[in-house]
Order: structure tokens, then C-alpha cells, then sequence
């Protein structure tokens, strides 16, 4: 954040590595270097100088994660993505296991007799490939190095190891959003979970402590930029988005449709336990709030459409909306996200279905667009909740006209996209700038808010019925392939 010209940094993408089939890694000093690229082309975009520079947040990818050597820094290996598979087998052995059938047994006796919510979060215990915990456990099984070195090894999603990189191994800290979202902090009792490191072989001491979301974590170091730098904020992206499009209020409901999609809805003080594909998350943590989240995720939003426009199915993202208006239908196709695993179905398949020979680019696009909105409407559905307020969008599928309007027929609310649709940064300037002094309170915040487009209802959504129902009928043929 910037006093005067409060501007949010630039996104920073890093192209991720594909060692092996399913496996998608990051080069730590890739995004070092990129990080500290992006931070000072923001800077020299607004016009300033490093020395202007009220504070710094940081706003991250979520669950990717990476461990390195306490006394040296060295890392023992790449990044691993929040989308990395390797885990696969490792999650569906746990999930089907008796142990983990066991343990929920226990833990549901033990919260019913005690109501101790410490064993609330064990009673409804899954994994998934997309948590930090298997892949974690992964690394300490596969890679000797980390085993050898365990008590020497350190632990860190992006957001700990970039504050670890600023302040030159002086600060191992990460924050409440970003602990809650690895799968292995415990969001009910507020610290990293013992008793699934204990069953995963994970040792506690590699964990790093966990502060306020908008917090002074400390300074850059000044041979970085020039000058030291407060770090006031460090938030998960999902986390960040909310609180960059003001959901303050319990109710406020957020949907994010970037890479992936994720549903997120906020619970006030009151903290949901996992049921049917969601969970609980801390939103955030400034003094004594606690904001808690409830979510739900889709994988293969941005991914499909990045993938459909590789393959020439497009030239330009803007034009998709346009070709999937200039048909009446898809004419029966369907499309079946499946590039990652799912957490139902490790063995869905990415496929088309209901191909013609009158089957044209614009078949194939409105039907990927299609499967976007139905996706959405099918995890809208299974969350089951009633809000009145409008839903709040974000995130570059948020641009796509056509899957918005969609959208908003299929679920029935009005849909509010902002100008500025990449709101983990916003947010990440919002904490940083609270917890600078830049602005005092939420409700300055709110006034700051900007939206351009809003999507109300125009269909019924029985209209959709038929072709979603084909389209349920592709996803089942697609399953366990």
C-alpha cells in the first residue's frame, strides 16, 4: 500500500514445473526473484519510491508449500503446488482405511460426551490432494534429505517462506488464514493439529508460529529494496479476496473464479464443521476478531478455458462469450472437467461428449463455458444456505459475460463483479494499509469498493434444466474411468 495512491502490487505469476505426470512444482528462487521484480515495477507504476512505501502484504497461493534447512536456508526441494497429485494414492489409502473410520468414531463419542470442539474437527477427518497434509507426509516418506534432517527441517507455505526470504531468516511466522487453509491447523482449537501429526509422522517442531492476519511481522531487509519495509499483512488469496471485497458481515458471500472456484461464505464467530465437500476456514485475525469462513472449491475453472485456447479453440479469452452467444445450444455437447483429481472421484475423466460432424469451435467453447456454470450451480446447490445479500464476484473468469449471466440465472441472486477483479491483492493492501494506520477502519474500507457490472436473474433456471441434466449424465460417464 502506498499513502495517496493506495495501489494494490501486480499479480505475480510464476510458471510451474510438470517433473513427472500429475506433479506441478515451483522454483523457489524463480519466485524469489520474480517477487522482488513485481514489488519494485509496482513502485515505479505508481510513480514512487521505495523510501514512500507505507507497507507491504503479502497475498498468496494457498497450501503450496515447501521445506528447508533451519541453519542454512537450503531448500530441500521445489514449491509443491496446492494442484500436485502425487499424493493420490496416499489420500485414497487413508480415506478408505478402518484407522480412519476408527478415528471418527472415537472423536464423534468423544465431542458428544465432552462437547470439546478440539475433537469436533477429527470426527468429520478426509484428505484431499489439495491439502498440505498428505503431500507433507509424501515428502518425509520419498525424500530422504528431509527425513535425515527433521530436526533441523523448517516448514513453510509461500507466504512464510517469502517473509522468511525479506527478512533474511530472521522471522519463521505465518498467519491464521494461511495455517488454517494447509489442513493441518486445527481452525476450532487455533494451533497446528497434533494429532494428525502424530498419525502422518509429521514432528511438530518444523511448524512455524502463527500471528494476526494484518500484523507487523517485521521488516524487509534493506539490501533488498533499498530501504527497510514494514510487513503488516501476510493472508491466503481466497481469504484476501474476501476481505478485498468487503464481505465483513456474517452472510456476505463471495465466488471466485480464477484458476480454480471456490464458493466462500462468512460466518461471523461461528465455526461450521466439514459436511458435504466443505469446510471450515479462519477468515482472518486482527486483535481479538476472529472471522470464519465457510468454502467450497472446484478445481479446473481458469485452468480449462487457459487449456481450450492452447489447443486454438480461441485466440483471445474476451472472445469466448461472443462465440458461445452466436448459438442457439452447445447442440448436445457437454464438456467434463477432470484434468485434476477430484475429491469424489480420483478417476474422472476429462472428456467431450455428444461430438457431432456439425460440431463447430463455438459448440466446443459455449459447452466449456457451460460447464462452468453448471459446476458452480451444482457446489451453489449442495451448500444449501440462503443469503440475501448479493453474491460478490471475482477473479478473471469473473470477465466472461456470458458465464456470469448464467450464473446468476442458474442460482437465482444478483451477482455483483467489481472493476478491479483480482482481489486477493486489494485485500492484502487493505490489511497492510489497517495495520499501517493508512485507514482506521472497515468502513472506510467499504467505501472504497467499486462495482461495475451487476447480473441479475433473466432466465428461469428450469430453462437450463435439460441441457444441465445432459450434462450430469456426461459427468457419470466420465466417472471411474
Amino acid at each position: 500500500s502506498f499513502p495517496g495512491a493506495r495501489l494494490p502490487a501486480p499479480l505475480l505469476r510464476v510458471e510451474a514445473l510438470y517433473p513427472r505426470p500429475g506433479w506441478v512444482e515451483l522454483d523457489p528462487e524463480v519466485l524469489w526473484s520474480q517477487f522482488v521484480g513485481v514489488v519494485k515495477e509496482a513502485v515505479q507504476a505508481a510513480g514512487l519510491h521505495m523510501r514512500q512505501v507505507a507497507a507491504l502484504g503479502i497475498s498468496t497461493q494457498r497450501s503450496t508449500f515447501i521445506t528447508w534447512h533451519k541453519r542454512t536456508g537450503k531448500p530441500f526441494h521445489n514449491f509443491i503446488s496446492w494442484q500436485d497429485l502425487r499424493s493420490a494414492e496416499l489420500v485414497n489409502s487413508w480415506n478408505r482405511s478402518l484407522l480412519l473410520k476408527v478415528i471418527h468414531v472415537i472423536f464423534t463419542v468423544l465431542h458428544f460426551f465432552t462437547g470439546n470442539d478440539r475433537y469436533l474437527a477429527p470426527s468429520f477427518l478426509t484428505f484431499s490432494t489439495q491439502q498440505t497434509s498428505m503431500k507433507l507426509s509424501w515428502v518425509f516418506k520419498n525424500i530422504p534429505e528431509v527425513t535425515a534432517k527433521k530436526n533441523n527441517c523448517c516448514f513453510g507455505t509461500v507466504d512464510t517462506w517469502l517473509l522468511y526470504r525479506l527478512t533474511k531468516g530472521s522471522v519463521f511466522a505465518t498467519d491464521y488464514s494461511n495455517a488454517s487453509s494447509t489442513g493441518i491447523f486445527e481452525p476450532f482449537t487455533k494451533c497446528w493439529n497434533p494429532t494428525l501429526c502424530n498419525l502422518l509422522s509429521i514432528p511438530m517442531s518444523i511448524y512455524p508460529s502463527v500471528k494476526d492476519t494484518s500484523f507487523n511481522f517485521g521488516s524487509a531487509d534493506s539490501e533488498i529494496f533499498g530501504v527497510p519495509i514494514p510487513i503488516m499483512a501476510l493472508v491466503a488469496d481466497q481469504q484476501s479476496a474476501m476481505f478485498g471485497e468487503c464481505c465483513f458481515q456474517p452472510g456476505d458471500v463471495k465466488l471466485t473464479m480464477g484458476t480454480g472456484g471456490f464458493w466462500n461464505v462468512n460466518t461471523g464467530g461461528n465455526l461450521c464443521a466439514s459436511h458435504g465437500g466443505l469446510y471450515p476456514l479462519i477468515g482472518w485475525k486482527i486483535g481479538e476478531e476472529v472471522v470464519y469462513l465457510t468454502e467450497g472449491s472446484m478445481s479446473n475453472i481458469g485452468t480449462t478455458i487457459k487449456w481450450a485456447q492452447d489447443i486454438n479453440l480461441f485466440t483471445n479469452v474476451d472472445e469466448t462469450a461472443k462465440m458461445a452467444r452466436s448459438i442457439v445450444d452447445s447442440q448436445g455437447v457437454c464438456f467434463v472437467p477432470g484434468f485434476q483429481v477430484s475429491a469424489n472421484d480420483p478417476c474422472l475423466s476429462a472428456s467431450f461428449m455428444g461430438l457431432k460432424p456439425t460440431t463447430t469451435r463455438n459448440h466446443l467453447v459455449r459447452a466449456i463455458l457451460e460447464s462452468v456454470a453448471f459446476r458452480t450451480k451444482h457446489f451453489y446447490f449442495s451448500f444449501n444456505l440462503l443469503f440475501s445479500s448479493p453474491c460478490r464476484a471475482d477473479g478473471g473468469v469473473s470477465n466472461n459475460s456470458f458465464v456470469m449471466q448464467m450464473t446468476s440465472d442458474l442460482i437465482n441472486k444478483k451477482i455483483e463483479k467489481p472493476s478491479n477483479t483480482d482481489m486477493s491483492s486489494l485485500g492484502a493492501a487493505f490489511l497492510a494499509g489497517l495495520a499501517s494506520g493508512l485507514w482506521t477502519d472497515k468502513e472506510q474500507l467499504k467505501k472504497l469498493r467499486r462495482i461495475e457490472t451487476v447480473f441479475e436473474p433473466q432466465k428461469d433456471e428450469e430453462e437450463y434444466k435439460p441441457a444441465m441434466d445432459t450434462w450430469m449424465q456426461a459427468v457419470k460417464c466420465s466417472s471411474h474411468w
